[in-house]
């Protein structure tokens, strides 16, 4: 594959100066440009006082869970690895999402796997590559669905229909086999034939119909692309973790007053520098989820209590405590407070983030220094759009640069067509509609003085006449469209491919598409690519 840097429009102001400048750097504790900061990283990791769970228990929850959805040789060893006391981590994540959802996850898995490798060069010691799903979540809208483009140019969305409420946890809602046969006989059905759709069909249901959540089948699809290089999965939402966090989580009940001080304080600082809040730190918020009924309510403090939205749960301190001895899988944490929970269970050097996820975790900062913990080095994540050689072609016949498509396509794609126009119809149209509108002028005010209601009619007339012209124009220019059906379908595909829902394309697409097209060994083949971990976007040209 050829790789060429690309810059790439980005969402997050916050995110884009924390890989590019140092004015946002106050926010967080790491310079990503700072050479020691790795070393300095380490330093604070060694300190056996700082708070952390007992490892051993950690690697037995995490080895039980990886035995059932990634048993790989290669995720042994990592968990071997992990199981001594030096042993580092790189860490990243993303909710579970139908076919893993879009391509940015496999990039945010890659760049994991590249970082610990490097990491573990430079310090000469283990450090292991770790994906968090985020199973707790219970926004089911985000991780039911997926996106492939269709034969005949249309961005198909892919969606595994709700059968539930929708507020629970993800990886607590239970999928029918039937809806995991649905979804794969749709995929499959509108998936392009290929030389490798027979085998990948076999292989999505040889992984998901024995899963019986999004969240496992999402795990299960990740270990057959990533756990042979060692890939350690964790789902946020293991009842087996939740008893492993049970210390955080009644230090985040028990101190919840000054956390909730501490966001608050990240939040007015990350305003003072001229950013807007990612994550809204809100006064009153206990920054906590518990599951009621199968429900995951957002708890709220009252009058000493802690309640959620609606009310319809009500709690004291005490009693939210006792409930979380008798139940710690009854509890999850926000955006908030998910990153305390992250570097508490894993010894955290890195954490992969998209920028959009580095401008979030500005707000986290004062919460990690009252948990007597330390944000880790925020690592952005890799970034790529694949580019096939019959794109490439197209885009150099019409002198398009991948700035022309991302930034004035439509108005690039409505210029080629005007030079189409050889008989330059156009151009004769506006001209026959100025020297009407000319020749009529004097026309109308001559009526004005024979009649000055006849004004009026003449106007109207004379609109009707231009409308009648505009027509013709419109139907010209809809004659040449149609002439030149099959290059404007080319130019319809460029941008598709590149930017689907006028998005960038590895926000959209599933890899499954992609595989479809390349081959299975393409995963592979894109861990041969020169790892860039400094924020940077790429083309690939396949």
């Amino acid at each position: 594959m050829n790789v060429i840097p690309q810059a790439l429009r980005k969402g997050s102001a916050l995110g884009e100066d924390y890989v590019r400048s140092q004015h946002a750097q106050e926010l967080y504790e790491y310079d990503l440009q700072d050479a020691q900061s790795l070393r300095r990283r380490v330093d604070w990791l060694d300190d056996p006082n700082r708070p952390q769970v007992d490892r051993h228990e950690l690697v037995r929850v995490l080895g039980e869970y990886n035995a059932r959805y990634n048993d790989n040789e290669a995720v042994r060893r990592s968990l071997d690895k992990l199981e001594q006391r030096d042993t580092l981590v790189v860490v990243g994540g993303q909710q579970s999402g139908l076919f893993t959802g879009s391509l940015l996850v496999v990039y945010k898995a890659a760049t994991i796997v590249h970082a610990a490798r490097l990491a573990s060069e430079e310090l000469g010691r283990e450090v292991v590559p770790v994906f968090w799903i985020a199973g707790e979540d219970h926004d089911w809208d985000e991780a039911d669905h997926t996106y492939v483009l269709t034969s005949e140019l249309e961005v198909r969305r892919l969606r595994m229909e709700s059968w539930h409420d929708g507020k629970s946890s993800v990886s607590q809602v239970n999928v029918p086999q039937e809806k995991w046969e649905a979804a794969i006989t749709e995929l499959e059905a509108t998936l392009a034939d290929s030389a490798f759709k027979v085998e990948l069909m076999e292989m999505l249901r040889k992984e998901l119909l024995s899963s019986v959540s999004l969240s496992e089948g999402f795990a299960r699809l990740m270990g057959r692309l990533f756990g042979r290089y060692g890939l350690v999965l964790v789902d946020s939402a293991d009842p087996a973790l939740r008893a492993l966090e049970r210390p955080m989580f009644e230090q985040l009940i028990t101190r919840n007053d000054e956390f909730e001080a501490a966001y608050l304080q990240a939040a007015a600082r990350i305003e003072a520098c001229g950013y807007e809040q990612q994550a809204q730190a809100v006064e009153g918020a206990a920054n906590l989820f518990y599951i009621h009924e199968g429900q995951r309510l957002l708890l709220y403090k009252q009058d000493g209590k802690f309640v959620d939205r609606r009310g319809s749960l009500i709690l004291t301190k005490e009693e939210l405590l006792e409930r979380l001895e008798r139940c710690p899988e009854c509890f999850s944490n926000n955006v908030l407070t998910r990153p305390l929970m992250q570097d508490y269970l894993f010894p955290v050097l890195q954490a992969v983030l998209g920028l959009g996820e580095v401008a979030y975790w500005a707000g986290t900062k004062d919460g990690f220094e009252t948990a007597g913990m330390q944000m880790p080095i925020l690592l952005p994540r890799m970034s790529f759009t694949l580019l096939d050689l019959a794109t490439k072609k197209h885009m150099e016949h019409y002198a398009l640069s991948f700035e022309d498509v991302m930034e004035r396509f439509a108005e690039r794609k409505e210029a080629w067509l005007a030079e189409q126009d050889k008989l330059g119809m156009d151009e004769l149209f506006e001209q026959a509609k100025t020297e009407f509108a000319q020749l009529y002028a004097p026309v109308i005010e001559r009526l004005g003085e024979l009649q000055p209601g006849l004004t009026r009619l003449g106007e109207t007339n004379r609109s009707k006449i231009l409308d009648q012209i505009v027509f013709l124009q419109d139907k010209t220019k809809q004659t040449i469209a149609q002439q030149n059906e099959a290059e404007l379908r080319r130019w319809d595909r460029i941008y598709k491919l590149l930017f689907p829902l006028d998005r960038p394309q590895e926000r959209v697409y599933t890899v499954f598409y992609m595989l479809n097209r390349y081959g299975l060994d393409w995963i592979d083949r894109l861990m041969e690519v020169e790892p860039e971990l400094t924020g940077g976007h790429r083309i690939l040209e396949l």
